[in-house]
């Protein structure tokens, strides 16, 4: 109470109460990188020499090693290494609408690459191809590194280094030929997600986005950002520059992935558009459902193959992931008599259930006569809410 009220015992009109408070424990060790890492050469050319330039549209190799704090070279280091490349410094000033003196200050936060390499015997190198975006003037860039040992390794610990000697700007003197947009794929949630499916209020939009040349993230360039803009507005534009990463030892593929929080009940749209190094764009489009998680609901309940002859799988979209649910499935024929019943468990991490098989037998083992059939889905939660749908089916002979 004292603290909220109070800041250096100043009175409660004083400008900064209230505003800042620190709660720490001085004897508490921050969790610094154990080991360094060290930038090698730049386009096979070492670092110790004259280093090479990165321009625009040419590809870049940057080799390096994780080392011991002593400089030496850890051989039997294995595991991932992340990377960012960043642009010059720009100049920036504020627009002193507090009433006081415009300040001016430099940032360094453009990123040309962003993605992750492996790390073998120590050794690592990370390829990209920088983008067109670029700041063309010559200047100096900076390498940022942060790199952790492999899944099931104790020997060695994280490490993390940075190089500021990277010289960017100008233009390749020769490039290839690139007028193809990126391919997008986008998902809410995970990869089981399909078109107009259910999502709880907080959902994770996830896109996989590959092109031959990789994809642009830098935003010097007017409108040429990873840009999602949700059900039509576009003054709430999502910037999702920094949220790329490329795969390992991939700089042509890479994820997105944006966390959303209390997003309102029924029907939403996302509209990406992603831009790659050559400024060649593409955009793709989803819609989804969110429904509110203290109520069971199930959407797009079908099966496939439909019709079929041997064998179909059931499938449905709900708003409980993580959670343990009992299924109910019946058969029916047109005159509602009822041929087969399926009980089984499901627990689908997403929203879209895992596939629930049959083989067209009904309950006494025997083959089901061609025709159509009317099947429902009963589906209860541990919550006891019970939602239910029904469908139809056809059987070929």
């Amino acid at each position: 109470m004292k603290t909220k009220n109070l800041t250096l015992n100043q009175p409660t009109n004083y400008i900064n109460t209230r505003n800042f408070t620190l709660l720490c424990d001085p004897a508490l060790k921050l969790s610094y990188p154990e080991y360094d890492i060290i930038t090698l050469k730049i386009n096979q050319i070492y670092v110790s020499e004259i280093p090479d330039t990165l321009k625009a549209l040419g590809l870049a190799t940057i080799e390096g090693y994780v080392a011991d704090t002593m400089g030496n070279k850890l051989d039997t280091y294995n595991g991932i290494l992340f990377a960012t490349i960043y642009d010059k410094r720009d100049s920036v000033t504020t627009l002193s609408n507090d009433g006081l003196s415009p300040f001016h200050y430099t940032i360094q936060n453009s990123i040309l690459y962003k993605g992750k390499a492996s790390i073998t015997n120590g050794d690592f190198i990370v390829r990209f191809i920088v983008p067109k975006d670029i700041s063309y003037r010559i200047g100096k860039g900076k390498l940022s590194y942060y790199a952790k040992i492999s899944s099931g390794s104790s020997r060695y610990y994280d490490a993390n280094g940075y190089y500021k000697n990277v010289i960017v700007g100008g233009s390749a003197d020769s490039v290839m030929s690139d007028n193809e947009g990126p391919q997008i794929e986008m998902y809410m949630n995970n990869s089981d997600f399909v078109f107009g499916g259910i999502t709880d209020e907080n959902p994770l939009f996830i896109t996989d986005l590959f092109d031959l040349s990789g994809i642009n993230t830098v935003g010097n360039g007017i409108g040429h950002d990873i840009a999602l803009v949700p059900d039509g507005n576009t003054s709430r534009t999502i910037n999702l520059n920094d949220n790329y990463e490329a795969e390992i030892d991939d700089y042509q593929k890479g994820k997105v992935e944006y966390r959303f929080s209390n997003l309102n009940e029924g029907n939403h749209t996302l509209k990406l558009k992603v831009w790659d190094v050559y400024n060649n764009s593409s955009e793709a489009y989803l819609e989804f459902i969110v429904a509110k998680s203290s109520e069971l609901i199930l959407e797009h309940v079908y099966n496939y193959p439909n019709p079929f002859t041997t064998q179909t799988a059931f499938y449905f979209d709900h708003n409980q992931p993580n959670s343990n649910l009992e299924v109910l499935i019946q058969i029916f024929t047109i005159t509602g008599i009822l041929v087969k019943t399926i009980n089984t468990n499901v627990n689908s991490a997403g929203y879209r259930s895992q596939p629930i098989y049959w083989d067209g037998l009904d309950d006494y083992g025997d083959r089901i006569g061609r025709g159509v059939y009317i099947y429902k889905i009963r589906v209860m939660p541990e919550n006891g809410n019970i939602a239910e749908k029904y469908e139809k089916l056809v059987i070929l002979k």
